[in-house]
């Protein structure tokens, strides 16, 4: 029989079971997450001012990292995603020609609301990453994101590259101001080594003269801007390759691509080409352009040393999509958790920009 050679129960327990002081030691303990988010959302702040983007590891943690992962796999598996499109794309016939036999795209999609059965940590992923906006959107001394009303965002973009060398060209997610101003990515791919597997996401930011490489590792997730000043690419993937993109809006430049788009469908006056904002898949623009990205400044992140930098030679980035007159989707609202964003300034008439 084991038994116990404590008698002093007083000094063997580290603290007491008066109520009093386990209020103050959870008080104490919410004081500390609230410290460290604050200086998360701190250094998100600090990483888009100086870079134009930010690197956030262990996010959640293993164990909502793998229900996330169980998710996203049972949806693959059960055959729910579909190709990853591109309705235009505006190429010289030189470039043309240098793409003909492989897709610009190689990933396969689907999008996700949250209340869809079989994802309900999707769910709250995209539920965690609308705190984290929210906050740096509304915190004092926020430098740019300060210049935005960050109120809405699309649904989540489910993305599987399934390796085979499976790609993404050079693009750029907003070049033609249809609204989104944050691209956020989570990803989900366990002890990913990019030496052997590939896959990295390469950002240019605009201008400068180096990029960042940063790969796509279990519980990382990065923001960054997506106008023009963040041109970027997935490189070759080599293994199977799970990410979850979602975008932010700004309501004053999405309320002003919504009337622009009303416009046209008022001058067209054709029902079957309206001009209708439909949900964002990559690049899109209300009419076909050419960007040109050029290489560009230093990537940092809240963990800088997990991404590299180097200097690549400038490079022509020509990607972009038609408006689709798709069915009629309407923007996610976001859900801070206390409630405070629950509105959409969209025009529930109106698609989203659809690839």
């Amino acid at each position: 029989m084991i038994t116990s050679t404590t008698a002093d129960y007083k000094n063997f327990f580290k603290h007491s079971a008066h109520p009093a002081n386990a209020e103050q030691y959870f008080r104490e303990l919410l004081d500390k997450r609230e410290r460290r988010y604050e200086d998360l959302c701190r250094n998100i702040i600090n990483d888009m001012n100086q870079y134009g983007l930010s690197v956030v590891d262990d996010f959640l943690g293993m164990e909502k990292g793998l229900k996330i992962l169980n998710e996203v796999r049972s949806m693959y598996n059960a055959g729910a995603f579909h190709d990853g499109q591109l309705v235009h794309n505006m190429r010289t016939d030189t470039q043309s020609s240098a793409v003909r036999g492989d897709k610009i795209r190689g990933d396969k999609i689907k999008w996700v609301g949250g209340n869809e059965p079989g994802c309900s940590n999707v769910w709250y992923l995209t539920n965690q990453i609308d705190s984290v906006v929210y906050r740096v959107n509304t915190m004092k001394n926020n430098g740019i994101l300060g210049n935005y009303h960050i109120r809405e965002r699309t649904r989540a973009m489910v993305a599987c590259y399934p390796g085979s060398g499976t790609h993404y060209v050079m693009h750029v997610d907003n070049p033609n101001k249809d609204g989104r101003v944050i691209t956020a990515i989570y990803y989900l791919n366990i002890n990913w080594d990019a030496r052997e597997s590939g896959g990295i996401l390469r950002i240019r930011p605009t201008p400068g003269t180096t990029v960042a490489d940063i790969e796509p590792k279990f519980d990382r997730l990065i923001f960054f801007w997506s106008d023009i000043r963040n041109p970027h690419e997935v490189q070759p993937a080599h293994r199977t390759r799970y990410a979850i993109t979602v975008w932010y809006f700004d309501a004053k430049e999405r309320e002003e691509a919504l009337n622009r788009a009303k416009l046209e469908n008022s001058k067209t006056n054709n029902v079957s080409s309206i001009a209708q904002q439909a949900e964002p898949d990559s690049t899109t623009t209300p009419a076909p352009a050419k960007v040109s990205a050029v290489a560009a400044t230093s990537s940092a992140s809240s963990s800088a040393s997990s991404s590299s930098i180097s200097s690549p030679a400038s490079a022509s980035v020509s990607a972009s999509t038609a408006l689709s007159a798709s069915k009629a989707l309407t923007p996610a609202s976001m859900n801070t958790g206390s409630g405070a964003l629950n509105a959409n300034v969209a025009n529930s008439s109106c698609n989203e920009i659809c690839t």
